[in-house]
């Protein structure tokens, strides 16, 4: 019974967090990937977009196995990019059926993917949640600051990888990829809807959080 109580506090389990909760999430991730799979506009933007969306499931999941884990907030708003990341994967961003907010917004494009790319800014909150937990913050500034400046260092390094695979592959694929849609300032405004998404969810997270920090990870004793 100790030595099971001692695995529970294991690195990375965060107090108040639902075990079932990130298995509920990787399934239906499961069965949204299944569906999408079949008959995708362009099957050569599928599999990028995808390859994409596999870079954060899987490392995920690895730190869930190895039991480092966050808590129900922090897998509800890392999911939202998952999702809506595999969808614009099946339809190419630029054709998501989106119109509605097109029209609302009397825009000349389609702003599913700034929509994609504003949710990117959701893993600040995950990031805050580690770097107190863990203790490698004790000011609530710099968690702060440090979160931020990390999703729009990830934003800028993405835009250099949007650019390499579009020069690199075919020019239909790579539009697709890039989904600029004509639009000369798209990455710029890219990683400011990542960097505007980072703040917003960084201060959810100081308010959740206000007066206090996560209770430190506690590693496992030994059997």
């Amino acid at each position: 019974m100790a030595h099971r109580a001692c695995v529970r506090s294991a690195i990375g389990y965060a107090r108040g967090m639902n075990p079932r909760l990130p298995i509920l999430l990787f399934a239906l991730y499961l069965v949204e990937f299944a569906v999408l799979a079949v008959q995708p506009v362009s099957r050569g933007t599928w599999i990028s977009e995808n390859v994409t969306v596999l870079c954060i499931v899987v490392p995920l999941v690895w730190m869930y196995l190895r039991n480092v884990r966050f808590s129900n907030a922090a897998y509800l708003f890392m999911a939202v990019l998952i999702f809506l990341h595999t969808i614009g994967g099946h339809y190419t961003f630029a054709l998501v059926p989106f119109g509605w907010v097109t029209d609302l917004l009397d825009a000349q494009r389609n702003h599913f993917d700034r929509l994609a790319h504003f949710t990117v800014g959701f893993y600040a909150y995950a990031l805050m949640e580690f770097v107190e937990s863990r203790r490698l913050s004790t000011r609530r500034a710099f968690s702060f600051v440090f979160a931020v400046a990390a999703i729009l260092a990830v934003a800028a390094l993405f835009e250099m990888v949007e650019w390499l695979y579009a020069v690199s592959a075919d020019s239909a694929a790579g539009a697709e990829f890039l989904g600029s849609q004509g639009d000369v300032w798209d990455a710029q405004k890219d990683m400011l809807a990542d960097g505007l998404g980072a703040l917003v969810v960084a201060g959810v997270y100081h308010c959740a959080h206000r007066g206090r920090f996560p209770d430190p990870i506690k590693a496992p004793l030994a059997p």
